[in-house]
């Protein structure tokens, strides 16, 4: 199914059929109706500027506990630039295993996309987890250039952690190995150049919030 972006701001993957969904009723969210997160907000701001202005953006990993306003950021920041041409492509965890595929129907358009994941986690050897760790990389083709990736989680680095991990690191000469397992997560959290950590609201930021 064909999608006309110049009317539409935002579409979800459907896996079943293999296409893209406008979504007609949007979260019509603000940046100004975000409270406690002004730090976040000015950078995630400023790095989808770049991005629209073709300058250096990173991929950016918004990451901590759940309520706390990560994925209502995101949407803001949509709402806020799409007059500027930025769109926005929500993929669920379970489907990044398509990616590649998504990103080959929107790299040659004028378009400047966000591909959206919410909640990320991957457990080692995933075959999705493959698949976003290659439109980070690139392969032979480089990463398209109007394609950043902004994803939620509530761990820092994608995946689970293992009290074994720390005792498989060892020392040599003045320098840390780290455990195989331990330098694959790093490895994919370190994609992201821009880490947004999110933290639960204290009990003045709450009287705000409901104020």
């Amino acid at each position: 199914m064909s999608i006309d972006w110049n009317k539409t701001i935002a579409a979800i993957w459907r896996p079943r059929k293999g296409y893209l969904r406008a979504i007609e009723n949007m979260d019509r969210i603000g940046l100004d109706q975000l409270i406690g997160i002004d730090e976040q907000k000015q950078q995630l701001s400023r790095n989808t500027e770049r991005f629209l202005s073709a300058q250096g953006a990173n991929n950016a990993l918004l990451w901590g506990s759940r309520g706390t306003g990560k994925s209502s950021l995101i949407k803001a920041v949509l709402n806020n630039y799409q007059e500027r041409g930025l769109r926005l492509i929500q993929v669920d965890r379970n489907d990044l295993i398509e990616l590649p595929e998504i990103v080959d129907e929107i790299r040659e358009l004028a378009q400047r996309f966000i591909v959206f994941c919410d909640d990320l986690t991957f457990d080692i050897g995933e075959a999705s987890y493959r698949a976003l760790k290659s439109v980070l990389d690139g392969s032979i083709e480089a990463p398209p250039s109007n394609v950043l990736i902004y994803a939620t989680s509530n761990r820092r680095h994608l995946l689970p952690e293992y009290m074994d991990e720390n005792r498989e690191a060892r020392v040599v000469g003045d320098d840390l190995h780290l455990a195989d397992t331990t330098e694959e997560k790093l490895a994919l959290s370190d994609r992201f150049g821009l880490w947004l950590s999110f933290y639960p609201v204290n009990w003045q930021g709450y009287l705000k919030i409901v104020d």
